[in-house]
């Protein structure tokens, strides 16, 4: 198989098992497509891509060398093909938002913890220094700040 011209047949990782245990594939080609690399397997007269886990699209890795894994680790093969002959790493750049808003907001609340923990820090330490404010001078100062608002 030298390029996927129509819509490929899938095949997902769990029916991929049972092939691998049983020595029933025949070979695996490794794939150049738009964006990345597909990996193809070969039983009986079948040609079946991988595909994405829970969803029936193909499966791309973004790196050749994560593919070679997968074919060594995955599939126990130490001998396949690679067709880069539609490769374009800049074709389809992966992009994840969900990733960066994951990320943005775990940075939001690291700072937010920093912070916090400063604060009650600054606390602990007044606390220590004998600066201590009765609860009366704190709804005086709290009163006084609403009637100002």
């Amino acid at each position: 198989m030298t390029a996927l011209s129509k819509t490929p047949e899938l095949i997902d990782s769990k029916a991929i098992k049972p092939l691998v245990e049983a020595r029933a594939l025949r070979g695996a080609t490794i794939l150049g497509q738009p964006g990345g690399w597909a990996v193809v397997i070969r039983y009986g007269d079948a040609e079946r891509v991988i595909a994405a886990q829970k969803s029936r699209r193909m499966r791309l890795w973004r790196h050749v060398d994560t593919a070679v894994s997968f074919i060594r680790g995955e599939l126990h093969m130490d001998r396949f093909e690679v067709d880069a002959a539609e490769h374009d790493a800049h074709a389809n750049e992966i992009k994840r938002p969900d990733q960066a808003e994951r990320l943005r907001k775990q940075r939001e609340a690291a700072d937010y913890d920093a912070w916090f923990r400063a604060k009650v820090q600054e606390g602990l330490d007044a606390i220590e220094r004998g600066e201590v404010v009765s609860h009366e001078e704190a709804e005086a100062d709290f009163a006084r700040m609403m009637d100002e608002a």
